[in-house]
């Protein structure tokens, strides 16, 4: 088989014992890789019903098809588990040499079931597996926890995916960091925490054979070429960042943890006011010819020093969302998260959270005592020191960072159950995952598209947010074909998730961004990589399964229509000044919304899948188990 080992690395951390499994082409050729790939392991491997912290929920890591080949932005990898904050599927990617590492190591996946009763990590040297003593990592950043297992196996090629203290804290929504990247969402880390789990580090020595390396050079050169020209030109100069001024102009920028979409000092957090005053560097992923994160430096201030990589859905969260106004603080908090391995959008927005839930005074000072501030501090908006603090809080679970650290869901319903208030209705999230960085009061497909989401609130498995900001639709109101658009949307987003490609990539196939543009060139990458046959609807069919799959495990883990569901404030509380002033999505609105998408997907009017639909996929398996 061309492009891949046809095999998956078993880890068990309970038994301390290894196995491989082989798959058949027929496996590969219907789950491809990343997220769908991850999400099928989770699928075979879990115990059905299992607290996401328990020994039952496997960590599941799934290559992609291009790892290890020239083609570009093919360096990612996928990784799935139960999600502790939602309870439902957890897919997260990340792009880094880990990916590739793993590929020339021979496998295409890895399950690692069990837990380990002491602190391990796990050492992929080709075919030997080790389950390695890594007690004397306990309390490393991610960064240094990378490095550290380097220097102790002499190698600086080997590749780590690792947690910091948030997951050895089993902060819910900790993550995973390789290389600098995170896999970042849905709280990877606290499921790595929960088993003793602080590494896996990879070293493959081996090459990859695909089926047509002239073919597949010369496509991939012809993608380089053109990262370099005009569809790629705002990543490579001011990043994601730039969409800090361009979602404050439309209203749409989550401000004071959204209640409203415009913010006073918007430029003061831009990224134009980034590359001028912060910027040190642009870092690319690996094999990326773009290079869209801006590596970022306190320059002023008690946080002077403080560096990381800076992405919009990063800088929204921790400064709009707080109400701060301060790049130097901003900087600081995703520096402590990233280290500290915390997703920076659900910290941000607990954060923001908290701040709304202490200027409503349910929250005092009494509250807020830490080593730090034994007295205790206000937390209102825009309080720079406030929101550093409590960043350190929730990475150490201290004082009330104890009970943010479970994110806004179960906090909010900790406190009302305790203080019969109602802090519940700014709990931004969907599912249990915190939402990101567009108030979806007035991007009604978008809303749409969030509250469908398999991961929760979730800006990049579901692309309709772009027809609502184009202006493809109107954004401000519904109409019969908002149900097929954000079908089209997310599985369009799932080919990439899949295969898996960076979407920064899509309009260098062919100028095109959409489906008639990058399809028959993903086909031919595909082909020239394994040697099969894939055509235009093949490559539709990569994105319904990949969707397919995340739904069936959710509706095995109870899922229903009534999860499908947007904050209340997004359905009850309009904006009161800015471009979006005055929106609400109705709950008429909503079934609306979730009848005609359960409808384009061809469910129930309930929202499950029917047995039929699930064979002509090829999940005859699934379709006995949850089809209906």
């Amino acid at each position: 088989m061309y492009g891949y080992s046809g095999k998956i690395l078993h880890v068990d951390l309970t038994e301390r014992k290894t196995w491989a499994e082989p798959k058949p082409e027929a496996w590969y050729k219907t789950y491809i890789g990343g997220v769908s790939m991850a999400s099928r392991l989770c699928w075979e491997n879990i115990e059905v019903g299992c607290d996401p912290l328990s020994p039952g929920n496997p960590v599941c890591i799934a290559n992609g098809v291009f790892a290890g080949t020239p083609v570009p932005v093919g360096g990612k990898w996928g990784l799935a588990s139960k999600s502790p904050l939602t309870g439902f599927i957890g897919d997260s990617l990340s792009g880094s040499w880990f990916a590739i590492a793993l590929k020339r190591a021979g496998w295409d996946g890895i399950v690692i079931h069990g837990a380990s009763d002491s602190w391990v990590y796990v050492f992929v040297d080709d075919a030997r597996i080790e389950i390695r003593d890594a007690s004397h990592l306990l309390g490393l950043g991610t960064y240094e926890t990378e490095e550290a297992i380097r220097e102790q196996l002499g190698d600086d090629q080997v590749r780590s995916a690792t947690i910091g203290p948030a997951g050895e804290n089993v902060v819910r929504f900790a993550n995973v960091t390789n290389d600098g990247r995170q896999a970042g969402r849905t709280g990877h880390g606290a499921v790595w925490g929960s088993k003793k789990l602080k590494a896996v580090s990879v070293r493959g020595t081996s090459g990859v054979t695909v089926a047509d390396p002239k073919t597949l050079l010369e496509l991939s050169y012809d993608i380089v070429d053109a990262a370099q020209g005009p569809h790629t030109q705002k990543y490579r100069i001011l990043g994601t960042v730039s969409n800090m001024l361009n979602m404050n102009g439309l209203g749409l920028l989550p401000t004071r943890n959204y209640q409203q979409g415009v913010f006073e000092h918007a430029e003061l957090v831009s990224g134009e006011h980034l590359y001028d005053h912060h910027k040190v560097k642009t870092i690319a992923c690996a094999q990326c010819p773009i290079g869209c994160e801006q590596m970022s430096r306190a320059v002023e201030g008690p946080y002077t020093g403080a560096m990381s990589g800076i992405e919009y859905e990063s800088l929204y969260a921790v400064s709009s969302n707080c109400g701060i106004g301060d790049m130097d603080a901003a900087i600081k908090v995703i520096d402590i998260c990233d280290e500290g391995g915390m997703d920076t959008m659900s910290a941000g927005v607990t954060i923001s959270w908290a701040m709304e839930t202490f200027e409503k005074g349910i929250f005092t000072k009494e509250d807020l005592k830490c080593s730090k501030y034994p007295e205790g501090f206000e937390a209102n908006f825009g309080n720079s020191e406030a929101a550093v603090t409590l960043a350190e809080m929730m990475l150490n679970r201290e004082g009330i960072g104890d009970l943010l650290a479970q994110g806004t869901r179960r906090a909010s319903a900790q406190i009302d159950a305790d203080r019969g208030t109602e802090t519940w209705k700014w709990a931004m999230n969907i599912k249990g995952l915190e939402l990101p960085g567009y108030d979806a009061r007035a991007l009604k497909t978008f809303a749409l598209g969030l509250a469908a989401g398999t991961r929760g609130g979730c800006h990049n498995r579901s692309a309709a947010y772009d027809a609502d900001i184009k202006g493809v639709v109107d954004r401000f109101t519904i109409d019969d074909t908002r149900g097929e658009l954000a079908r089209e949307t997310e599985e369009y987003a799932a080919v990439y998730d899949t295969l898996p490609l960076c979407k920064f990539i899509r309009r260098c196939f062919t100028g095109q961004a959409d489906r008639a543009g990058a399809w028959p060139a993903i086909a031919k990458l595909i082909n020239a990589t394994t040697g099969w046959s894939f055509d235009y609807a093949d490559i539709d069919l990569i994105g319904e399964r990949a969707h397919t799959i995340k739904k069936a495990f959710n509706i095995r883990e109870g899922w229903t229509r009534e999860d499908d569901h947007l904050p209340w404030r997004w359905q009850n509380e309009p904006m009161l000044e800015g471009p979006s002033a005055g929106y609400v999505v109705t709950e008429e609105e909503l079934e609306y919304l979730k009848d005609i998408y359960y409808q384009a997907k061809g469910w129930t009017k309930e929202g499950l899948i029917p047995k039929d639909k699930l064979i002509a996929l090829g999940m005859e398996d699934i379709a006995q188990e949850i089809g209906v």
